[in-house]
Protein backbone atom coordinates (compact mmCIF):
# COMPACT_ATOMS: atom_id res chain seq x y z
CA UNK A 1 0.00 0.00 0.00
CA UNK A 2 1.37 3.39 -0.53
CA UNK A 3 1.94 5.87 1.95
CA UNK A 4 -0.16 8.65 2.54
CA UNK A 5 0.80 12.03 4.14
CA UNK A 6 -1.94 14.10 5.82
CA UNK A 7 -1.20 18.02 5.15
CA UNK A 8 -2.98 21.18 5.07
CA UNK A 9 -4.20 22.34 1.67
CA UNK A 10 -2.48 24.49 -0.58
CA UNK A 11 -4.10 26.92 -3.14
CA UNK A 12 -2.70 24.36 -6.10
CA UNK A 13 -4.50 21.22 -4.37
CA UNK A 14 -8.14 23.16 -5.07
CA UNK A 15 -8.85 21.18 -7.59
CA UNK A 16 -7.99 17.50 -7.17
CA UNK A 17 -9.78 17.95 -3.43
CA UNK A 18 -12.64 18.87 -5.18
CA UNK A 19 -12.96 15.85 -7.71
CA UNK A 20 -12.33 14.05 -4.47
CA UNK A 21 -15.16 15.23 -3.06
CA UNK A 22 -17.33 15.24 -6.29
CA UNK A 23 -16.19 11.49 -6.83
CA UNK A 24 -16.67 10.48 -2.96
CA UNK A 25 -20.08 12.53 -3.20
CA UNK A 26 -21.45 10.26 -6.29
CA UNK A 27 -20.20 6.76 -4.59
CA UNK A 28 -21.66 7.16 -1.58
CA UNK A 29 -24.82 9.64 -1.85
CA UNK A 30 -26.06 8.95 -5.74
CA UNK A 31 -29.52 9.31 -4.10
CA UNK A 32 -28.69 12.76 -3.18
CA UNK A 33 -29.72 15.60 -5.91
CA UNK A 34 -26.67 18.08 -5.46
CA UNK A 35 -27.68 21.79 -5.91
CA UNK A 36 -24.64 22.86 -7.56
CA UNK A 37 -22.73 21.87 -10.88
CA UNK A 38 -19.42 20.09 -10.90
CA UNK A 39 -17.86 23.31 -11.77
CA UNK A 40 -19.58 25.16 -9.27
CA UNK A 41 -18.60 22.84 -6.86
CA UNK A 42 -14.19 23.17 -7.69
CA UNK A 43 -15.02 27.35 -8.17
CA UNK A 44 -16.41 26.57 -4.34
CA UNK A 45 -13.01 24.51 -3.36
CA UNK A 46 -11.02 26.91 -5.27
CA UNK A 47 -12.58 30.25 -4.26
CA UNK A 48 -13.74 29.22 -0.20
CA UNK A 49 -12.78 25.63 1.08
CA UNK A 50 -8.81 25.95 0.65
CA UNK A 51 -8.52 29.76 1.40
CA UNK A 52 -10.72 30.35 4.53
CA UNK A 53 -11.33 26.51 5.85
CA UNK A 54 -8.67 24.59 7.78
CA UNK A 55 -8.18 22.51 4.75
CA UNK A 56 -6.50 18.94 5.02
CA UNK A 57 -5.43 16.44 1.93
CA UNK A 58 -4.54 12.83 2.33
CA UNK A 59 -1.49 12.90 -0.66
CA UNK A 60 -0.73 9.10 -1.84
CA UNK A 61 3.08 10.11 -1.67
CA UNK A 62 3.96 7.46 -4.71
CA UNK A 63 1.11 8.58 -7.10
CA UNK A 64 1.50 12.16 -6.01
CA UNK A 65 -2.11 12.24 -5.96
CA UNK A 66 -4.66 14.12 -3.63
CA UNK A 67 -7.07 10.76 -2.75
CA UNK A 68 -8.85 12.72 0.77
CA UNK A 69 -10.28 15.62 2.02
CA UNK A 70 -11.08 17.01 5.35
CA UNK A 71 -12.28 20.49 6.23
CA UNK A 72 -12.95 22.50 9.93
CA UNK A 73 -14.55 25.14 10.61
CA UNK A 74 -13.80 25.78 14.51
CA UNK A 75 -15.19 22.88 15.93
CA UNK A 76 -16.96 21.61 13.19
CA UNK A 77 -15.97 18.96 11.21
CA UNK A 78 -17.47 20.17 7.85
CA UNK A 79 -16.18 17.80 5.52
CA UNK A 80 -14.80 14.30 5.34
CA UNK A 81 -14.22 12.80 1.70
CA UNK A 82 -12.26 9.72 0.35
CA UNK A 83 -11.87 8.92 -2.84
CA UNK A 84 -14.10 6.19 -3.53
CA UNK A 85 -11.07 3.34 -4.35
CA UNK A 86 -9.31 4.46 -0.58
CA UNK A 87 -12.33 3.63 1.86
CA UNK A 88 -11.80 1.36 4.55
CA UNK A 89 -8.00 1.74 4.37
CA UNK A 90 -7.79 3.73 7.83
CA UNK A 91 -7.56 6.87 6.13
CA UNK A 92 -10.55 7.93 7.92
CA UNK A 93 -9.59 7.21 11.37
CA UNK A 94 -6.21 8.92 10.80
CA UNK A 95 -8.66 12.27 9.26
CA UNK A 96 -10.73 11.62 12.65
CA UNK A 97 -7.52 11.58 14.68
CA UNK A 98 -6.47 14.67 13.18
CA UNK A 99 -9.77 16.70 13.95
CA UNK A 100 -9.70 15.58 17.37
CA UNK A 101 -5.81 17.22 17.81
CA UNK A 102 -7.29 20.13 15.99
CA UNK A 103 -10.04 20.55 18.19
CA UNK A 104 -9.47 18.58 21.61
CA UNK A 105 -12.58 20.25 23.57
CA UNK A 106 -15.06 18.41 20.89
CA UNK A 107 -16.61 18.47 17.77
CA UNK A 108 -19.74 18.52 15.35
CA UNK A 109 -20.73 17.37 12.44
CA UNK A 110 -23.49 16.71 10.01
CA UNK A 111 -23.91 13.56 7.58
CA UNK A 112 -27.18 13.09 5.86
CA UNK A 113 -29.82 10.74 7.27
CA UNK A 114 -29.19 8.03 4.35
CA UNK A 115 -25.50 7.76 4.55
CA UNK A 116 -25.67 4.78 7.20
CA UNK A 117 -22.31 3.61 6.46
CA UNK A 118 -21.20 7.24 7.67
CA UNK A 119 -23.06 6.53 10.71
CA UNK A 120 -21.60 3.35 11.40
CA UNK A 121 -18.43 5.23 10.86
CA UNK A 122 -18.67 7.95 13.64
CA UNK A 123 -20.40 6.04 16.06
CA UNK A 124 -17.65 3.80 15.52
CA UNK A 125 -15.57 7.04 17.03
CA UNK A 126 -17.39 7.98 19.51
CA UNK A 127 -19.43 10.40 17.67
CA UNK A 128 -23.27 10.89 19.26
CA UNK A 129 -26.70 11.60 17.07
CA UNK A 130 -28.08 14.89 19.04
CA UNK A 131 -30.11 16.31 16.26
CA UNK A 132 -32.56 14.77 13.59
CA UNK A 133 -33.99 17.54 10.64
CA UNK A 134 -36.11 17.17 7.84
CA UNK A 135 -33.07 18.39 5.65
CA UNK A 136 -35.22 22.13 5.12
CA UNK A 137 -31.73 23.64 6.54
CA UNK A 138 -29.60 22.07 4.04
CA UNK A 139 -29.38 23.10 0.24
CA UNK A 140 -30.03 19.33 -1.04
CA UNK A 141 -33.38 19.85 0.89
CA UNK A 142 -32.68 16.21 2.54
CA UNK A 143 -33.12 14.69 5.92
CA UNK A 144 -30.00 14.99 7.76
CA UNK A 145 -27.95 14.07 11.90
CA UNK A 146 -26.52 16.35 13.76
CA UNK A 147 -23.33 14.07 15.57
CA UNK A 148 -21.18 15.77 18.70
CA UNK A 149 -18.19 14.45 20.04
CA UNK A 150 -17.04 15.15 23.46
CA UNK A 151 -13.23 14.05 25.09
Amino acid sequence: MSPVVLRRAKASDAAAAANVWLRSFAAALPEVVRPHSDDAVRDYFREVVVPLRETWVAEDAERDAVVGVMVLDGDELSQLYLAPDWRGRGLGDRFVALARERSPEGLTLWTFQVNKPAHRFYERHGFVAVEYTDGSGNEEREPDVRYEWRP
